[in-house]
């Protein structure tokens, strides 16, 4: 199937029919994918997995949204863990196998005065693609990790088991264990690194990243950065 955007599809199938929790679309190729903050994705027809998950988080205050993204971003690694190493977690949610990105996540939350009520989640995972034709700075694929091609509906399959485990993790309220896993699985966690803010470029270690979603940095001369997402990026 193509389409335009899968997250705008399950947006318009879930105005008109009920939608169960964890339920999916699967495109073959997005002619409109997005990124974050409106950018695009690019994805070669019939290579990787374009698709969108709705999910009904049972209990997530508004304050702790972030785990959603925590938890999405745990139930990919644990994916792709079956297939290749070296996946880890780059703040906030993109997904990396060394010093590349390997999937993108796009996540849009509805929000009542209190709690998270519905997300939206949008996921491109490079799985077969070899040639990247953006202007993205370090797009890498499966197969280019591992030097062989593999079949999207497994790994799809496997991806159906992961996030139903970790969401199930989220409706049983175990935010504690699912921010530490999170912690344990972050990009570049340990180690002075270059990043750049609106002043200028600095070398810094991740001193926490808090249930907020808020980055925090310590700098090799010692003073304590906190930053939301833009506010700050990682330089390569």
């Amino acid at each position: 199937m193509e389409t335009g955007s899968t997250n705008q599809l399950i947006q318009m199938i879930s105005a008109g029919e009920f939608l169960a929790s964890g339920s999916i679309v699967l495109a073959d190729f997005q002619t409109a994918g997005r990124g974050v903050s409106g950018s695009s994705w690019e994805s070669e027809a019939g290579k990787n997995l374009t698709f969108s998950v709705i999910y009904y988080p049972e209990d997530v205050p508004v304050n702790r949204v972030f785990a959603i993204s925590e938890m999405v971003s745990l139930s990919i690694k644990c994916t792709l863990d079956r297939y290749i190493s070296g996946v880890t977690v780059k703040w906030p949610n993109d997904i990396y196998c060394g010093d590349k990105k390997i999937t993108g996540i796009l996540i849009e939350n509805k929000l009542s005065p209190a709690k998270v009520t519905q997300s939206i989640i949008g996921i491109g995972i490079n799985v077969n693609q070899t040639t990247f034709l953006s202007d993205a700075p370090n797009p890498i694929s499966m197969a280019m990790v591992a030097g062989n091609a593999f079949n999207c509906l497994n790994i799809m399959n496997d991806f159906r088991k992961a996030f139903a485990e970790q969401s199930e993790r989220l409706n049983n309220l175990h935010f504690d264990s699912i921010h530490y896993d999170y912690l344990e699985a972050t990009y570049r966690k340990n180690g002075f690194y270059p990043y750049c803010d609106a002043h200028g470029s600095f070398e810094a270690v991740i001193r926490d990243i808090e249930p907020s979603g808020h980055l925090i940095l310590e700098r090799t001369n010692g003073i304590i950065s906190r930053y939301t997402f833009k506010e700050v990026s990682y330089q390569l």
